[in-house]
């Protein structure tokens, strides 16, 4: 599975080997470290609760696929505005610092 960030335009790939154990501490620390470049500070943004989230939504589909990334966005998370997009992609983006804009997606494997 990977995962692109994308801030001002620019973007970083992480791919995750075994989704149903991410390293989600890890994935984090590269986000945060992709931000920093970008003189972006993301405090507050409660990424350790929403890429987990994210990732079950892709490859859980507990409720049968695509339903649990429809629930997701639809229950929505905090400051994300979360989406759905064909193919089992799921995005998430915010302002950051006031009018940077962070966007997170989620690519399923098949």
């Amino acid at each position: 599975m990977d995962i692109e960030v994308t801030i001002e335009g620019e973007s970083l790939s992480i791919t995750v080997e075994n989704p149903f154990h991410m390293d989600t501490a890890g994935v984090i620390a590269q986000i945060r470290d992709f931000a920093d470049k970008k003189g972006l500070q993301l405090e507050g943004l409660n990424l350790e609760g929403l890429l987990p989230k994210m990732v079950k939504g892709v490859v859980g589909c507990e409720e049968g696929c695509p339903a649990n990334a429809k629930s997701l966005v639809a229950q929505g998370y905090g400051d994300f505005h979360l989406e759905y997009i064909e193919g089992g992609i799921l995005a998430a983006s915010c302002q950051v610092n006031g009018s940077e804009l962070l966007t997170i997606k989620v690519f399923p494997e098949f």
